[in-house]
């Protein structure tokens, strides 16, 4: 055997020894690894395209907020994601950066293009290849032992570029599960580090979600050697609850969006996964990198930069969340922050709560605005502005200058 053969063979055996022993430092640890796909699966939304230096700005957030990696783009799709990517590589330091890619060499090249210049450890692919029925039989037109060549071929092609492999398969909640179990145990032989499942459609329960784990923990005889990752979207308002179910019967790694933006309704969002497993540590028993006091500019990042607003009722980042105008919680506010909050605005890196006057309001909240503005009140000035106040037309907002203005009136 040729000298150069043999040093590459053994060069492949120590990588491989590294690769397994980081794999199984994740799998011991406990910990929960974020995948954000922001920047690729969240732009797919209609009406949410960012520009490559657009980004690159998210992507510096990213980072700050601790995630473990980032879908940083479809390279094969369009010259916009590869200067995006080259635009993070050396830039984008701590998160891996991986770049999507269906089951194509040209795909895998240009990804290997694009990522050009990043370490080996901080640079890898994700391949997905449809495997249900409806897939096969009416997108690729291909029978099950063809797909999982497909597959295996696809997933050796990345090997010798990437050491960073994961292997997603498109439309799992919908594959048989003796099927899906093959796929991945071929996609991890031949070198898949992850293996991603995704609710494509968005149509599983927590429950389905959970039995569908567990059926691939036990049917996947190769699952030591790479981390399993899940992907919701929130056709059915579930993708958070699902993901959560998941996390609770071993996934290692989560993908998400900002402000659950993406496809249809939606993926799972980052900041409630986030949140959710900060407030129940005890629960869950897993750890987390992600800083929480970043979500809330995060979150206003995202929606500014794709021009896709958040909904008031919005968890974690949206107005309401601190905001109340029911004259009983905000007497409960005042007097202790925590009688009407599930966690302090601070902790998510929110400004503070917001007592909005309106019908609702009682006599403790207008007293405490009466105050801030320095105008002088009794009792009774209290309960003329308040009756004011409900009399106002729908839609009025009770502003500094309108509170102003019926203060000035009662004094009159």
């Amino acid at each position: 055997m040729p000298i150069k053969n043999m040093l590459k063979g053994f060069h492949n055996r120590v990588v491989d020894k590294v690769r397994h022993a980081v794999i199984s430092h994740h799998k011991r640890s406990g910990g929960i690894l974020f995948s954000d796909t922001t920047l690729r699966d969240g732009e797919q939304m209609p009406g949410a395209t960012l520009e490559p230096v657009e980004k690159l700005q998210i992507a510096k957030a990213l980072e700050a907020a601790g995630v473990h990696s980032l879908d940083a783009g479809f390279p094969a799709s369009s010259e916009a994601d590869v200067e995006a990517i080259r635009l993070m590589v050396g830039t984008i330091r701590k998160p891996v950066l991986t770049a999507l890619c269906r089951t194509l060499p040209g795909d895998i090249d240009a990804a290997d293009r694009a990522l050009d210049g990043n370490p080996e450890h901080k640079r890898g692919v994700s391949l997905f290849c449809g495997t249900s029925s409806l897939h096969r039989e009416h997108k690729l037109g291909k029978n099950k032992t063809q797909v999982l060549k497909i597959i295996s071929d696809a997933v050796a092609y990345a090997a010798d570029r990437f050491k960073i492999i994961s292997f997603a398969a498109e439309d799992a909640s919908r594959t048989e599960i003796d099927y899906l179990c093959k796929c991945y145990t071929e996609a991890i032989a031949a070198g898949a580090t992850t293996i991603g499942f995704p609710d494509t459609v968005g149509i599983l329960t927590p429950e389905k979600a959970r039995d569908m784990i567990r059926a691939m923990q036990d049917g996947i005889p190769n699952l030591d050697r790479a981390l399993l990752a899940v992907h919701f979207h929130n056709d059915l308002g579930l993708a958070v609850a699902n993901t959560l179910a998941c996390i609770a019967e071993g996934a290692n790694v989560v993908q998400c969006t900002v402000n659950g933006i993406g496809e249809r309704a939606g993926n799972a969002s980052l900041e409630e996964v986030a949140m959710a497993l900060s407030l129940h540590e005890d629960q869950y028993g897993r750890s987390m990198k992600i800083d929480t006091a970043q979500l809330v500019p995060l979150c206003q990042l995202v929606a500014d930069l794709t021009g896709i607003g958040m909904t008031p009722m919005k968890p974690v980042g949206g107005a309401n969340i601190f905001a109340t105008e029911a004259g009983i919680h905000q007497d409960g506010l005042l007097k202790n922050p925590d009688t009407y909050l599930p966690y302090r605005p601070e902790r998510v890196g929110a400004s503070g709560f917001q007592l909005v006057l309106g019908r609702h309001s009682g006599r403790r909240a207008v007293a405490e605005r009466l105050t801030e503005l320095g105008i002088d009140h009794s009792d009774g000035t209290i309960l003329r502005v308040i009756d004011g106040i409900k009399r106002l037309p729908k839609g009025v907002t009770v502003d500094e200058a309108v509170l102003q203005q019926l203060a000035e009136r009662d004094a009159a």
